[in-house]
């Protein structure tokens, strides 16, 4: 093998064990709820993976959804800014007061089409700035499908120990069984 494979193997290999999984959730049909609470303090940045869906049929196409950290749902601690994208249009926005950095479908989707994305939490542990969260989500709807690219700021300092994905309950319902997170923790 050349030198420059053999060095980029290495490369993707110490990139890709940077990376371990810290906790998964699953959904339980019943709450709305989904939290990682007693989060370790000894990564990086941190990483959600997830796959999500509502049991609700009375929401919107999709509906957005609240991401509290630390168990603070004061609104008034989080802004945001959202560019999106569907089959035929686009739109951008953002404000304060705004907690919302996921779109979900509830069940007046077919059953078949969960949001799938990422967020990643950057420098969560350090008590010297205020915490930056990025997502990128989407889902497929036989081309009336979204993506979404969000980024959500919390107004404090605080080491992040906790996170919730948190329903609306008329429009979302009770996350499906079959909705999963998984938690990353990133070595820096």
């Amino acid at each position: 093998m050349p030198i420059l494979g053999i060095l980029a193997s290495a490369q993707i290999g110490s990139r890709l064990g940077s990376y371990e999984s810290i906790a998964t959730a699953n959904g339980t049909g019943s709450s709305g709820t989904i939290t990682f609470s007693s989060i370790p303090s000894t990564y990086k940045h941190l990483q959600l993976r997830f796959s999500l869906k509502g049991t609700s049929s009375a929401g919107g196409y999709p509906t957005s959804f609240p991401f509290y950290v630390n168990g603070d749902a004061n609104n008034a601690n989080y802004y945001s800014h959202a560019l999106n994208g569907s089959g035929s249009s686009a739109s951008a926005g953002g404000g304060a007061n705004n907690s919302d950095l996921i779109y979900a479908p509830g069940s007046n989707v077919d059953s078949t089409n969960y949001v799938g994305g990422i967020v990643d939490i950057l420098d969560y542990a350090n008590t010297n700035k205020n915490k930056v969260f990025r997502s990128l989500n989407g889902l497929d709807n036989n081309g009336s499908g979204y993506v979404r690219f969000t980024s959500l700021l919390w107004i404090n300092t605080a080491a992040i120990t906790s996170i919730s994905f948190v329903t609306d309950p008329t429009y979302l319902g009770s996350w499906t069984t079959a909705s999963k997170i998984a938690l990353y923790g990133i070595k820096g």
